[in-house]
């Protein structure tokens, strides 16, 4: 406290003087300069901090607001999906039972099927087996004759010259004479 006195003492032994001068001294200036300053940012900055204090408790309040509204709809979510869990594991545990029955009923009948139609393929196995076979027959049959046939005309022409050739035909002739009297 002797410090200000001090301070405003000397200000008035300034004055005095008839100059105006600067305190230098630190010690004696500061508080009072701080008190103004301090004095004057109350008194004008007082509506402006309260204002902004007032701004922030209503950013928090809306803020809490929301929370709890956005809580209450999220615990309002969870007891809706735990009621769906719960139906879905119900139904689940129905079509797991229903499954493996089911299961079975469809591996009996595939392997039904299956037997069914390779007992079909193995027929068609056989009755194609069995057409390749009359095919080969067939062509060995047609080969053996045509081979045959070609052997006799063959020795026919060999053997045959045209003395016998044209009393064959003079027989065949009469032949089919004698049938065409008989039928007439």
């Amino acid at each position: 406290m002797k410090n200000i006195t001090d301070s405003f003492v000397s200000l008035g032994h300034w004055s005095s003087a008839g100059s105006f001068g600067l305190n230098t001294d630190i010690l004696a200036t500061n508080p009072i300069n701080l008190s103004i300053v301090l004095g004057v940012l109350i008194f004008f900055g007082k509506g402006v901090l309260s204002d902004l204090l007032d701004n922030r408790k209503q950013r928090i309040l809306n803020t809490i607001r929301n929370s709890e509204e956005l809580r209450g709809g999220a615990i309002e979510q969870l007891e809706k999906a735990r009621a769906r869990l719960q139906k879905v594991e119900i139904e689940a545990n129905q079509f797991r039972a229903n499954g493996y029955s089911e299961i079975e009923r469809e591996k009996l009948n595939l392997l039904n099927s299956t037997y069914k139609t390779l007992k079909q393929l193995e027929n068609y196995k056989n009755e194609t087996i069995h057409f390749e076979q009359q095919r080969a027959i067939n062509q060995v049959r047609q080969r053996v004759f045509q081979q045959a046939l070609q052997g006799a005309l063959g020795t026919l022409n060999s053997c045959l010259t045209n003395d016998l050739h044209l009393r064959t035909i003079s027989a065949n002739i009469g032949m089919f004479g004698a049938m065409k009297e008989i039928t007439d």
